[in-house]
């Protein structure tokens, strides 16, 4: 259950997303003999919201894909609640010559928000995450970085509200494996702030 939201319309929240690379993800490229006939090319896609940024294009080399990109969200503190989750959806740009799906990452962010508008400020370093394939299992993972920044000078005319995207359901399963993901995340901070807190200064 998300926390009272008392923020006015004229603040807004910056998510950053760094994205850094995936592994050992799915080649949707002709196989022949066990050999990958051409060059993978793979974009993401993310959509925060129904915001949406793709990366550049970057050639799949030894089942790894390079970005190093970063992009950011901005959205009016007063509609947080309706940014749960961020969605990256993995492209190969040369399959069939128009784009062929690869897998998706979901990120529920929800705590980490909630968390951020209490501190003003809120970092994930890059970690792995589990790229799903169309029926629910995983092949490979996509490595993201999040920041979560508050800013008190949104102009008037920038605060227009965020509305969800109807998108698919997600099967039950799937779920409580990413609500288990986001609880783990969000416990992790609070450690991590807790050791940082008590380390005792160097003299």
């Amino acid at each position: 259950m998300h926390a009272r939201c008392t923020c006015s319309k004229m603040e807004k929240g910056i998510l950053e997303v760094l994205l850094v690379r995936a592994e050992r993800i799915r080649h949707t490229n002709l196989v022949v003999d066990h050999l990958v006939i051409g060059t993978p090319a793979y974009y993401v896609v993310t959509q925060c919201g129904n915001k949406v940024h793709k990366s550049k294009v970057s050639l799949g080399k030894d089942e790894e894909a390079r970005w190093n990109e970063k992009f950011r969200f901005e959205f009016p503190l007063i509609d947080w609640k309706y940014l749960t989750h961020l969605k990256f959806r993995i492209m190969d740009k040369e399959f069939l010559r128009h784009g062929g799906f690869v897998g998706e990452t979901i990120i529920y962010i929800g705590g980490m928000i909630a968390d951020g508008i209490d501190e003003g400020i809120l970092e994930v370093k890059p970690v792995p995450y589990n790229v799903v394939l169309e029926d629910d299992t995983y092949k490979g993972e996509i490595k993201v970085g999040l920041k979560f920044i508050t800013n008190k000078e949104m102009p008037t005319e920038e605060t227009a509200s965020v509305t969800p995207v109807n998108e698919p359901r997600q099967s039950f399963c799937r779920y409580i494996i990413n609500h288990l993901k986001s609880s783990w995340s969000r416990f992790y901070f609070y450690c991590s702030q807790l050791i940082t807190r008590n380390k005792p200064k160097e003299n």
